[in-house]
């Protein structure tokens, strides 16, 4: 059984990968086996929230990915002790970071309360004045260097510091931007084929001109191998969000790097108080809940998950373009969300329905099926499927492209986010 002696024991008798995962683990008590399972509220129903089958993504919105059962007896297990926050902190901090080849690690409140951190820990270091001041940059420096092509949605969670974004757009604008005033270079991996700068040389500038370099790769994992990628190229600083590929808690996320910014990072957030990261609270629960993710992530057979997502959109893709008029084709982001999609389209005039006509006719339907529109084309996503429902989303998407034209709907009826990089 999975008890708390169990995971005690277990925990303490393995420093690394597998520490708190046990892969024939049962539920830890009678309220999660199959029958109490049948009498457990139906919350969802109660309050009239309609589930659906996620073929879109790890898209915040859509709440993201499902957590393994590990991860939540992690979650139940933190839930009736108390600990020390701090101490959590610090042992699950090593923990992390020798999984991942860091410096140091910390679990955060998501990737962007990780920006925010991170930039904090850039500014004031351990200067407990500093903390306080924050945003009043007064006695800091106060600009961060950013190529153009690299501003991005989420930036504002620098900016939460007070500081002002620098945009390049070469190399020589770079370093002509370089001030008394530069904190930081914030690099947002994601767009790394389209700045000029990439990543490699934008390490090497930060380097020689002794200047922090951040890198968010909030939505990077797989591959696994990003996990250490970034720190071993030198970046000062890299996030990555804990509830996407990681299938950790969706409000966590990591921060890894410098030893020195990590612990700058922590006396910016809580449990201390009177900080700019007060706000952004990490509780005993998601810091355990990360760590047996990631622990779980880093044991994966990754070449077989990636089979069995190339199986999924082969299903999904092959039904689809039976359909006359139909296009379907399988692609893989090259960055972000790094794996298998199926992108659909056909003549909207012609079948009387645009894509987000179909996005949200899925999303209505029994099955609810959640999938998103990318300008004219119908995108799934498969990784976050759960086994068995590739069939499910293969038949129904068919039987909504086959249906004889009609009148389209307002395409502004979608319920669906549009396309992002990590939302």
């Amino acid at each position: 059984m999975w008890t708390r002696r169990r995971f005690l024991e277990t925990a303490s008798a393995l420093p690394l990968v597998g520490g708190f995962i046990g892969a024939d683990a049962v539920p830890r008590d009678a309220r999660d086996d199959a029958g109490a399972r049948g009498k457990r509220r139906d919350f969802f129903r109660e309050l009239g929230v309609r589930p659906f089958i996620n073929a879109a993504g790890t898209y915040t919105a859509m709440t993201a990915s499902l957590m393994p059962r590990e991860v939540m007896d992690a979650i139940a297990y933190a839930s009736e002790q108390y600990v020390m926050l701090d101490e959590l902190h610090d042992k699950v901090g090593e923990r992390i970071a020798a999984l991942v080849k860091s410096e140091a690690a910390m679990v955060t409140s998501g990737a962007a309360s990780a920006l925010t951190l991170g930039t904090a820990a850039v500014l004031t270091g351990t200067d407990r004045q500093k903390i306080i001041d924050l945003p009043d940059l007064t006695a800091m420096k106060s600009e961060v260097i950013i190529q153009k092509a690299h501003r991005f949605g989420y930036d504002h969670a620098i900016r939460n510091c007070g500081v002002r974004l620098v945009e390049v757009e070469t190399r020589d604008d770079l370093e002509r931007a370089i001030t008394d005033k530069t904190a930081m270079m914030a690099f947002y991996n994601n767009n790394n084929k389209e700045g000029r700068i990439p990543d490699e040389e934008f390490v090497q500038l930060g380097k020689k001109h002794a200047i922090p370099t951040f890198n968010d790769a909030a939505a990077d994992v797989p591959p696994v191998e990003n996990l250490w990628k970034y720190t071993a190229m030198g970046f000062d600083l890299v996030t990555f969000s804990g509830g996407k590929g990681l299938r950790g808690p969706q409000s966590a996320g990591l921060l890894l790097g410098r030893r020195d910014l990590i612990a700058a990072a922590r006396l910016n957030a809580p449990p201390n108080g009177n900080t700019v990261g007060r706000g952004l609270k990490v509780n005993k629960e998601e810091m355990l809940g990360m760590l047996v993710a990631l622990e779980l992530y880093l044991q994966k057979d990754h070449a077989e998950e990636r089979r069995e997502f190339d199986r999924r959109a082969e299903t999904i893709r092959s039904s689809a373009a039976a359909l006359t008029g139909v296009t379907a084709e399988v692609f893989v982001p090259e960055v972000a969300n790094h794996v298998p999609h199926v992108r659909i389209s056909w003549n909207a005039a012609a079948r009387g329905m645009t894509a987000a006509d179909v996005v949200k006719t899925l999303r209505d339907g029994d099955p609810s099926i959640g999938t998103r529109a990318d300008g004219d084309a119908l995108v799934v996503g498969v990784w976050m499927m759960r086994p068995g429902e590739d069939k499910i989303v293969a038949r129904r998407l068919r039987d909504v492209l086959d249906r004889k034209p009609r009148a389209t709907a307002s395409a502004s009826a979608s319920p669906m986010p549009p396309p992002a990089y990590r939302d």
